[in-house]
């Protein structure tokens, strides 16, 4: 085998590259956070006004909802690989217009462009690296895609860090090349990602699915059995794919009317809420618009606003790290909870010191709510935006990703992820729209809006959200037999939990008591 080809077969290395797919949503982001208060940025595009300025933020969402809607029918037609080199691809035109764009309809399009690639990509990518990946490494994988990429997010801390320090770095560059350099450089990695995935395998999930049980095999053997097709954890994983396969086509859900049969409503709604609070918790406001929250703090100048908005996009990645290392240490609930109680805290805060110390005034002849002449009340502002984004990106950020896929049955699960995707994308969509006039209208008490979203989010994790870490899918199910709709925090730790003895009579079919008795037996004998 050659060195390509023993990359190609590596299921870090293929896992890994994935990854990039979902980095291009913190691309995005930051290529627009870092131009709002370029001078050339807003001549090119004629000052656009706060609802304006929302609505070239909220066209990046608006796409990736159609595009994440796109990928149950694509992924399964034309298959994982080629779904994320056409996301790729797709992403490669939306750069090539926002960076060509010489007014707000092209940026718009553009942008609704870019986001029916990172709607593809976020959620193509998590998809393909689960099915590549041996069960050893695979929560390793799927940890990667939240760090490296989209935020499930959360996935974007990567894309969002690289991305503000090339506009950060451009932003020295008089002219309109301070911006088309950031949005067209953005091309780059989409660039590789459609042309790398070319030489790497199809899922083999899809091919057994369409027929092409030899194929998959194959491709089983290359990735965990290095070329050997009777390696015991290829067959193994041959036979977990066929029973998957055969149970999805004679059992699973035949529509999403399907999410609403006894037993199923109750979780869709907690998957699609807990996206619902990670956008409502503010995040979009610290990271859409960071500037205009910084200028609101009485931090002007430009290059200032910049390199203070950068070290909260690094303590973005930093803090994302302890979460993917500790979270099946800490529990869901316990992370959410905190989280949300300490957004909902410094959200209050940084509201207070605006209303207390601010006053409207103009910056280049937009009206602002600003803190001027008081360093002091800056500098809290600062910090406390600071500690909101940690907190974010220690709880809800990993968090809000990996909850829901562990509430749903096998039968129900593809479509209720992806409800629960749509209805992130949705308010993230609405969110990016209405904060810039929330902003020019409220000023200091959107903040508050927000804190009170997180108080909410507390409240109903805290009353409806059982633990789910550390369960079988079957442990699950039987929690939410036991009831306790609005009393998840008195479920035991051990409700669910199988004995020895009930996981070995299940192996062997035996009634419990019948095995329990054979085994006591053969100890007398």
């Amino acid at each position: 085998m050659g060195y390509s080809a023993r990359i190609a077969s590596n299921p870090y290395v293929v896992g890994s590259f994935a990854c990039i797919g979902g980095g291009l949503f913190g691309l995005d982001i930051s290529s627009m956070s870092g131009v709002l208060n370029n001078k050339s940025y807003l001549r090119v595009f004629n000052k656009p006004g706060p609802t304006a300025q929302g609505g070239i933020v909220a066209s990046m969402p608006a796409g990736s909802l159609f595009g994440a809607l796109l990928v149950t029918q694509l992924a399964d037609r034309i298959g994982r690989k080629k779904t994320i080199i056409l996301a790729g691809i797709v992403w490669v035109i939306g750069a090539i217009l926002q960076c060509a764009s010489i007014n707000r309809g092209m940026l718009v399009v553009g942008r609704v462009i870019a986001g029916i690639s990172v709607g593809l990509s976020s959620a193509v990518v998590p998809i393909y690296q689960s099915e590549i990946t041996p069960p050893a490494i695979r929560g390793r994988m799927v940890s990667l895609q939240q760090w490296y990429s989209v935020r499930a997010h959360q996935s974007i801390t990567w894309g969002i860090l690289i991305q503000y320090f090339i506009q950060f770095g451009c932003s020295y560059i008089d002219g309109v090349a301070s911006f088309r350099i950031p949005w067209g450089l953005q091309m780059i990695p989409a660039i590789i990602l459609s042309a790398g995935m070319v030489m790497f395998p199809e899922s083999p999930r899809f091919l057994f699915d369409h027929g092409r049980e030899e194929e998959a095999l194959q491709v089983l053997a290359d990735l965990h059995g290095k070329g050997d097709k009777t390696n015991e954890l290829v067959v193994l994983e041959y036979e977990e794919i066929k029973q998957q396969v055969y149970f999805e086509r004679n059992e699973g859900a035949k529509s999403y009317l399907d999410l609403l049969k006894p037993g199923n409503p109750r979780r869709v709604m907690l998957g699609c809420c807990l996206q619902m609070w990670s956008q409502l918790s503010g995040m979009n406001v610290m990271m859409y618009y960071i500037i205009y929250v910084f200028q609101g703090a009485g931090l002007t100048g430009t290059r200032s606003n910049l390199i203070a908005d950068s070290v909260q996009y690094v303590l973005n990645v930093v803090f994302t790290v302890p979460a993917i290392i500790y979270i099946d240490k800490w529990g869901r609930r316990p992370m959410l909870i905190a989280g949300t109680l300490a957004m909902g805290f410094w959200l209050s805060l940084v509201g207070g010191l605006q209303g207390r110390f601010g006053a409207w005034g103009e910056i280049d002849g937009t009206p602002i709510w600003l803190v001027s002449d008081n360093e002091a009340a800056t500098k809290a502002i600062i910090v406390c935006s600071y500690f909101f984004v940690c907190s974010f990106a220690i709880s809800m950020g990993p968090v809000s990703w990996t909850y829901p896929a562990e509430l749903y049955s096998l039968k129900i699960r593809g479509k209720a992820v992806s409800l629960a995707t749509a209805t992130n994308w949705v308010f993230n969509f609405a969110l990016a729209w209405a904060v810039p006039p929330g902003l020019a209208n409220v000023a200091w008490k959107t903040y508050y809006i927000f804190a009170t979203f997180n108080f909410a989010a507390c409240i109903h994790i805290f009353f409806m959200y059982p633990e789910t870490v550390g369960r079988t899918l079957e442990e699950v199910e039987e929690i939410f037999q036991q009831g306790h709709l609005f009393t998840a925090w008195k479920i035991d730790k051990n409700v669910g939990k199988k004995t020895l003895d009930e996981v070995v009579a299940k192996s062997k079919h035996l009634p419990i008591d019948e095995h329990h008795d054979s085994m006591d037996e053969k100890s007398s004998a």
